[in-house]
């Protein structure tokens, strides 16, 4: 049965220091947060467990795993799925939030969409449709690109090449590259479930040790 994820997580117990606290013995639970989630490298490394898929205009984790597995508690398989530790600056922001982002940035809306941030080159090819320099590279802003075609024995030069990309369509870009994300196949989400189980189950032999969900004590190594 699919869980949110700190549900999963185990607990800790420490040393109760407030002011509060009745004896020196009592003990604080809380959840360990430094246990963390993964999928195993055989998955994560293999495409054939994942789809392709874009995020869709505003669209959270949780939107994606309801759109994807029919329940939106399964955001973080989606979050594991894409190695995503920092939602803030991994995931694409709103417009709303993308929108105030840029006019921090840049100031004003015309440095933001008439200022130059760089260019691109366009698209060469020689007269058999193979392609002497690709497009989308970032060059100088006059560059030209020579060529020997030998076909017919001549010396081939394009002028200017160059494309202007503004301020706000490299912000874009970057923004809309984090829509394209990895989803993975329902069919193998059970395996998931299993191995987080695995993962967040505390193993005997530590003096530290209460139960399989518990640990208790001053210095604890959290992540075991």
């Amino acid at each position: 049965m699919a869980t949110p994820y700190f549900r999963n997580l185990p607990d800790f117990e420490y040393v109760n220091r407030t002011s509060n606290a009745t004896n020196i013995s009592d003990y604080t639970t809380v959840k360990n947060l430094f246990k963390k989630g993964k999928l195993r490298e055989d998955i994560f490394q293999d495409i054939a467990f994942f789809e392709k898929y874009q995020i869709i205009g505003d669209d959270r984790p949780d939107n994606v795993a309801n759109e994807v597995y029919g329940n939106p508690i399964l955001d973080w398989v989606i979050l594991l799925s894409n190695n995503v530790i920092n939602i803030q600056t991994e995931w694409p922001m709103t417009q709303a939030t993308f929108d105030a982002y840029l006019l921090e940035k840049y100031g004003d809306y015309d440095t933001l969409y008439n200022g130059i941030h760089h260019y691109e080159s366009s698209e060469v090819k020689n007269g058999r449709g193979i392609v002497v320099f690709p497009k989308g590279v970032r060059v100088s802003a006059a560059q030209s690109v020579s060529f020997y075609d030998f076909d017919s024995d001549q010396q081939f030069t394009f002028d200017n090449i160059s494309n202007p990309i503004t301020n706000y369509e490299y912000e874009e870009k970057i923004n809309n590259d984090k829509r394209n994300i990895f989803v993975l196949k329902p069919s193998y989400l059970n395996i998931v479930f299993d191995d987080l189980e695995e993962m967040m189950t505390y193993k005997e032999g530590s003096t530290q040790y209460v139960s399989e969900t518990l640990k208790r004590a001053d210095n604890i190594r959290l992540y075991e």
